[in-house]
């Protein structure tokens, strides 16, 4: 409540003797924590406003922020992103192509995606584990080939996220779920019941490059652009950017926790997820098969999903 402009000036004047990258992060911090108090009313001005750096932090060359950069001739369009899905159907990767390209989910989550974390009533996907190597580990300590298929923790808490599942990718995993079915009863005693979504004939998770060289070939043979698999991810996401859609509620899909800080953090944080909800739809309805267009509106637009996103925005 004391605090004034001539304190946060002797602040800045000190850190720069200091450090010049500290004293610009420091202000940063300062303006951002100002705002929110003043929009929160617990102060009724800002002391950082108008209050600059030391003349020789002035010289260090500051980047933007709230910017992306967006690399198109690394990203599919929409015609090929409905091309590669139809040719994935033959392959047993097809799973793990809808999770990457429809739901942006990184390589190692679709790997540790269980169905226990599908609620099949509101049909919602927590994302809460990967498959990994542990920190430490050794190849001794585990069962051979499982060394880089342990469950670990997500990359950032912000990775920990519930998503909408398009109507797609949820009829995918329940003809998925009927194929482990099947698995599991013809395997017997040899099948893993691991509940894995993404997993091999007898129930043991997959690799983290298992899916390569199918999917080197289904580029091929398709005239697809030769892109990273990590590429059907940025598609997702730059598809999503492209046509507008909300920043936030992409980046909360994306489970991205620099995109939540270095976004407006002052706007309804309450609609993140809900404004989600309708423009994932619309944009997997515009790449599926036919039959799309014939659905009732009502069930495309998914507004009865409820998600509860508050230890995401805790932090």
């Amino acid at each position: 409540m004391d605090l004034n402009r001539g304190d946060i000036q002797k602040y800045y004047n000190k850190k720069a003797e200091y450090s010049i990258a500290v004293t610009r992060l420091s202000k940063t911090i300062l303006n951002i924590a100002m705002r929110f108090a003043v929009d929160k009313k617990v102060i009724a001005e800002n002391p950082a406003v108008g209050v600059g750096l030391p003349k020789k932090a002035k010289k260090a060359v500051v980047t933007e922020f709230h910017t992306r950069n967006i690399d198109m001739q690394k990203t599919l369009t929409m015609e090929q992103i409905l091309v590669l899905l139809e040719a994935s159907k033959d392959t047993p990767i097809h799973m793990q192509v809808c999770f990457n390209v429809l739901m942006g989910l990184r390589r190692c989550e679709i790997n540790g995606v269980k169905y226990s974390d599908v609620d099949y009533i509101n049909r919602t996907l927590k994302v809460q584990r990967q498959l990994g190597k542990k920190k430490g580990a050794k190849k001794e300590d585990y069962a051979p080939k499982t060394l880089t298929k342990q469950e670990i923790r997500l990359k950032t808490e912000s990775s920990y996220r519930e998503l909408p599942i398009p109507d797609y990718v949820f009829e995918a995993i329940l003809e998925q779920r009927k194929q482990y079915e099947k698995q599991k009863k013809r395997r017997g005693e040899e099948f893993q019941d691991l509940d894995y979504i993404c997993c091999s004939s007898y129930g043991r998770p997959r690799s983290k490059c298992y899916y390569w060289p199918y999917y080197k070939k289904l580029l091929k043979e398709n005239d697809l652009p030769d892109i990273r698999w990590h590429d059907l991810r940025s598609t997702f996401c730059t598809l999503l950017l492209k046509n507008d859609f909300n920043p936030k509620a992409v980046s909360k899909l994306m489970g991205h926790a620099k995109e939540i800080i270095t976004m407006d953090v002052y706007g309804d944080n309450q609609n993140i997820i809900a404004d989600c909800v309708g423009e994932m739809q619309s944009f997997v309805d515009e790449v599926m098969p036919e039959g799309g267009e014939q659905k009732n509106k009502e069930q495309q637009e998914c507004d009865a999903i409820v998600i509860d996103i508050d230890e995401y925005l805790s932090a």
